[in-house]
């Protein structure tokens, strides 16, 4: 005698379709750099343009981002981004530093401690 198992192929199939859907959200990340290596994103919104840091793209060894979380809303909660401009390094995907404005929404930190936290990152790396 046959039984029926189409009960557990269905559970089986939407076990596979979850474990699918946590390996395509854990390779994607949280990075917006799209790459495995060191990055440096600058979230800022268009009404602080005032108070942009002007110098990130002088950074070395990273390649560097920049978000507008007022043109992308949903950015600003998928980053925990809670004042503007906010610096975020990213190594391999995964936040490693984070710099943020002060209450009068600007950047504190300077180049140079932003620039040696990148090159402790990559120290450690070795």
């Amino acid at each position: 005698m046959e039984k029926n198992h189409t009960s557990l192929k269905i559970f089986g199939g939407y076990l596979l379709i979850l474990l699918l859907m946590l390996i395509s959200s854990s390779a994607n990340g949280q990075s917006p750099c799209g790459g495995d290596g060191l990055c440096v994103v600058q979230f800022n919104a268009g009404f602080n343009e005032a108070n942009k840091v002007t110098w990130v793209g002088e950074l070395t060894d990273c390649s560097t981002n920049f978000i507008d979380i007022q043109t992308d809303a949903a950015a600003a909660g998928k980053y925990k981004i809670v004042v503007v401009p906010t610096l975020i390094i990213y190594n391999g995907g995964e936040e490693v530093g984070r710099f943020q404005a002060n209450i009068m929404m600007k950047m504190e930190a300077t180049k140079k401690e932003v620039q040696e936290k990148i090159d402790e990152i990559l120290m450690d790396s070795f």
